[in-house]
């Protein structure tokens, strides 16, 4: 007869653990599942290509959500231009000019803290700081929300993937005479641009589903505009907007509005996590 032993506890306590993570990754999966595709159900129904076409309609009348997937693009491509030569140039100082400084470490903590704050504080506050002294909601209001909220993400990823880079590339171009400044634009950039362009990839997948942000800044507008100076049509405030009313056709609308940007945050996020893999940011 076997004697039980600490080594059995210690397998069945593996088990026991195993088990319960399996039993709780089912569960996430089953609801994610559940969620994906009851969406892709209600948006695929009745989806004709004339969404991308025709403009927000009037309930009761044919339409589509041309004008608020031109918003969408105009403030997600204006707001990613604004946040990547920032967070690239602050994650390039971080990472190779003020490393190991106090100062590093207090921009470290902040932009922590700026990373999982509320999208709606950030909404809140560039209504506060912009929208109240110009007197009116505006495109640009809601690029300088979303490049708030993509600014962090692209700025953590740099300073991660740049203190990835191996620091026996430095001194061997230090050693062939090179200055720091052609280093790090010729080695060390080219080693982390995977790293790099995977945190642009997941900025944009983030602020392409803001809602609330928006909500403070761009507010929305039924008809197809470009002109940032005025509040512009959106795609997430749309979805809002048509999914809280009572009319049958603007729910539909709605729901393949919500297809449409899961789509392209599923696409974003599976491009990043396959694509880049080999970075070294995605495991």
């Amino acid at each position: 007869m076997r004697l039980w032993t600490l080594e059995h506890s210690r397998q069945l306590i593996n088990v026991i653990g195993l088990g319960f993570c399996l039993v709780a990754t089912a569960f996430v999966l089953f609801w994610l599942l559940w969620i994906l595709s009851n969406l892709f159900y209600e948006g695929l129904r009745d989806f004709h290509f004339s969404v991308f076409l025709q403009m927000t309609p009037a309930p009761g009348e044919p339409g589509g959500l041309a004008n608020a997937l031109w918003g969408s693009l105009l403030l997600t491509t204006f707001a990613i231009l604004v946040a990547i030569p920032i967070g690239v140039l602050a994650g390039t100082y971080l990472a190779e000019f003020a490393n190991f400084s106090w100062f590093a470490a207090v921009t470290r903590f902040v932009n922590d803290v700026l990373l999982s704050a509320p999208s709606i504080v950030i909404g809140l506050f560039v209504y506060e700081l912009y929208v109240k002294s110009v007197g009116h909601f505006s495109g640009w209001a809601g690029v300088i929300a979303l490049a708030v909220i993509a600014l962090p993400i692209i700025l953590r990823t740099t300073d991660d993937i740049l203190r990835l880079v191996p620091v026996n590339l430095r001194e061997a171009s230090a050693a062939l005479g090179a200055p720091q400044w052609m280093t790090i634009t010729h080695i060390v950039f080219r080693v982390a641009k995977r790293g790099i362009i995977t945190g642009i990839l997941l900025a944009i997948a983030r602020i392409s589903g803001e809602t609330a942000p928006l909500l403070f800044t761009a507010l929305n507008n039924q008809f197809f505009s470009s002109d940032l100076n005025q509040p512009i049509a959106n795609l997430p405030n749309t979805i809002f907007k048509f999914a809280m009313s009572p009319y049958a056709d603007w729910q539909r609308l709605a729901w393949q509005g919500s297809f449409l940007i899961t789509l392209w945050v599923l696409y974003c996020n599976i491009v990043v996590r396959l694509f880049f893999k080999s970075s070294g940011v995605i495991r």
